[in-house]
């Protein structure tokens, strides 16, 4: 299998030659757009891959001739690059799967919010030709590589882009952990659960926790309590390099969650181990992409000032 230790990243250095397409989601709009961007890229000799998930939900063929369907693994040893047709929650597993391979990503927004996938299907082929002359932006994003462990031994591991939370669960009753920062003990909560974010996932959960928005360039990670008992515990922003532990001291239905899409069930004793990963992930955005003009557009923030 091919990983990031025995294959060069692109990263928007060159033109990309070999694409992929990915989209998950049942939608004849998502089915348009693959169609669309296969045959424009075909036209322009780009060899293109299909994701086989993404093959299996659009059904019909894209194109006249079939395209090469893949996993993740083939896509990894063979893609300049990808291109994410949906929402964020598309894109998320994408760069989960795809992290280890350095392929990167560019993501068309056919989701609601859209924070990582910065392409309107609007603009979608007006913005092929910037990206097969490589005139788009590479940008690297952090992960997390969390594990949970029970009796001392790992009982499952995963990365997240956007964070790592550990929550109540379904039952409804708070939950009591011991939480750590490199082995040092900073405290013992009550509370609904924590929000472990990268800058990525700091306009996701946490955002609406109340955490703090972080640039993309900066190197840490937001611990943002879930409904504390105490109000004192506010969020805390620390080093990209610190390693989180969250110690479940007692809970009646605890989990833990990787990015809102893999969940893990916590037992009393349980601790899950969170550091920064060893992968990241490229996102390429195309000319004249701006974060803070992403975050006026998606939040609502105010006008530009007059004669800008």
């Amino acid at each position: 299998m091919t990983d990031a230790s025995n294959r060069a990243p692109n990263c928007g250095r060159r033109a990309p030659e070999t694409i992929a397409l990915i989209g998950k989601y049942h939608s004849p709009e998502i089915a348009e757009s693959l169609r669309l961007l296969a045959a424009y890229l075909r036209e322009r000799n780009v060899t293109v891959l299909i994701e086989e998930e993404t093959a299996r939900n659009v059904g019909a063929p894209l194109v006249s001739s079939p395209l090469e369907r893949s996993d993740f693994a083939s896509i990894g040893a063979q893609a300049d690059a990808a291109i994410v047709i949906g929402g964020d929650g598309t894109m998320l597993n994408a760069a989960r799967q795809l992290a280890r391979y350095r392929v990167p990503l560019v993501g068309v927004n056919q989701g609601r919010l859209g924070f990582m996938t910065d392409i309107a299907r609007a603009d979608m082929l007006g913005r092929m030709e910037d990206l097969l002359e490589g005139r788009f932006v590479p940008e690297s994003r952090m992960l997390l590589d969390a594990e949970v462990l029970r009796g001392g031994k790992c009982l499952v591991s995963n990365l997240a882009l956007n964070d790592v939370v550990v929550d109540k669960g379904a039952i409804g009753r708070m939950i009591e952990f011991e939480l750590f920062v490199d082995g040092e003990f900073i405290y013992n909560l009550r509370a609904d659960g924590l929000i472990v974010a990268t800058p990525t996932g700091s306009t996701a959960y946490s955002l609406s926790a109340n955490g703090p928005i972080l640039h993309p360039r900066v190197a840490g990670i937001a611990l943002v309590p879930l409904c504390p008992h105490a109000l004192s515990n506010r969020p805390i922003l620390i080093g990209d390099r610190n390693e989180v532990e969250i110690r479940i001291v007692h809970a009646t239905d605890s989990r833990a969650h990787f990015d809102g899409q893999v969940n893990v069930d916590l037992r009393q004793g349980d601790a899950v181990r969170i550091r920064r990963s060893e992968y990241s992930i490229c996102f390429l955005h195309p000319p004249g992409y701006s974060y803070f003009g992403m975050l006026r557009h998606k939040l609502h923030w105010s006008e530009q000032p007059k004669g800008h």
